[in-house]
């Protein structure tokens, strides 16, 4: 009997972002353990950012892989319309999934995909095995105001109790995570198999010669590729960074999220010329733009939450050789200090200590062959298929 794998992920490529990226790794990894299984991917259509606008199939077959793209109703984005979003995406799931599986794999950071693959695992009677890349309780008791984080946090604590209970394996994706989740769940199996490296980022390119920029003569190019959220607090620091360092370095930023406008009014209102904003774009443009900077940026909003987490563009900036800027803390702070060279670090939001840091950078790029081997994604997804496919073994499925 063949086997059957049913994957719940909200982002699948030609989507954009670390879970898209990562289920794509996975699923190769399955299919080249397992040819013989037959693995259906449930998503949505391209949503991540809705300015990214790029082309897909509702539905794609292949020799033992089926994708199929659930396209999400329009809503106004927030809180609730993410709800929407989510509960939409349950029902397709759950009226679109028919026969029998061996195992429901998930991956979540907000929770809700956890939430389904729960329920579909009890709805097919299979095993269950969650990947989580975030704390998403922790991350909304620091987001929201106080009255909704009240109302919210119970709420929320019991669904990823409810979620973790049904799962056979637990995957974080931080080390960060790991007290959090043991102090909790006593007793459940946990993995850490992290975010890494693509294959694209692993091909030696003429930039990667170790060389020092010739940079006394212009302003050094300062890039960030992400979210400009409420959690990344770009608002907060960038029109200060660049206001102060107007004569040394150019901010460029590619990237979508709420507090885009709050950044572009902030950096208008005070005259700031050396900070541009362009939409997200495609990983292989996105790659000749890291070429082209001196240092690469990364940010994190001040929130305990935050203390935990490993932000997925960290593995990218690294596999580049270029320095890194960060204002980040806790684990994410240990793991900089630990495994990547030439990386300067502040406290979030600390604009002194930022300016401080920069100055010990080394202008150059450099390989950072040691963590692009220990971190690359092709192997980190391989030896996780191979956990996923062993669960199920134990558990007599296949």
């Amino acid at each position: 009997m063949k086997k059957k794998i049913l994957i719940l992920t909200f982002n699948y490529p030609p989507d954009l972002g670390a879970g898209s990226f990562k289920v794509a790794a996975l699923v190769a990894a399955l299919r080249e353990i397992e040819p013989e299984a037959q693995i259906d991917v449930m998503t949505t259509s391209p949503n991540r950012y809705s300015v990214y606008d790029t082309e897909f199939l509702d539905y794609e077959q292949h020799k033992g892989l089926n994708v199929t793209r659930i396209r999400l109703p329009k809503h106004g984005g927030g809180i609730l319309g993410q709800i929407k979003a989510f509960i939409y995406y349950a029902v397709k799931v759950s009226s679109k999934t028919r026969g029998n599986y061996n195992l429901v794999f998930a991956t979540s950071s907000r929770l809700m995909t956890a939430v389904v693959g729960a329920f579909m695992s009890r709805k097919l009677r299979c095993s269950f095995y969650l990947d989580i890349r975030d704390i998403f309780p922790d991350t909304m008791a620091s987001l929201l105001p106080a009255p909704l984080s009240t109302f919210f946090k119970p709420l929320l604590f019991g669904l990823e109790r409810w979620v973790v209970s049904k799962a056979g394996t637990v995957n974080l994706v931080s080390e960060g995570f790991r007290d959090y989740f043991q102090s909790r769940y006593s007793g459940k199996r946990l993995t850490f198999f992290t975010n890494g490296i693509d294959d694209e980022f692993l091909v030696e390119r003429e930039d990667q010669r170790s060389y020092r920029s010739n940079s006394s003569n212009r302003l050094l190019k300062i890039l960030y590729a992400g979210n400009i959220g409420d959690g990344q607090g770009l608002h907060e620091i960038v029109p200060d960074l660049a206001l102060q360092m107007k004569d040394e370095l150019e901010f460029k930023i590619f990237g979508y999220g709420g507090r885009r406008n709050e950044l572009l009014r902030r950096l208008n209102s005070q005259n700031i010329l050396n900070v541009s904003i362009a939409d997200p774009i495609h990983r292989s443009d996105l790659i000749r733009h890291y070429e082209e900077a001196d240092v690469l940026f990364v940010h994190l909003a001040d929130f305990e939450a935050f203390k935990k987490v490993l932000p997925s563009k960290i593995f990218e900036y690294a596999a580049t050789g270029k320095p890194i800027w960060a204002g980040v803390s806790g684990y994410c702070s240990d793991f900089l200090k630990k495994e990547v060279s030439n990386c300067a670090i502040f406290h979030p939001g600390d604009v002194a200590g930022a300016i401080q840091v920069f100055s010990g950078l080394e202008i150059k790029c450099e390989p950072r062959l040691k963590f692009m081997h220990k971190f690359s994604r092709k192997r980190i997804c391989y030896a996780m298929a191979q956990d996923i496919l062993g669960l199920a073994r134990e558990q007599k499925i296949f």
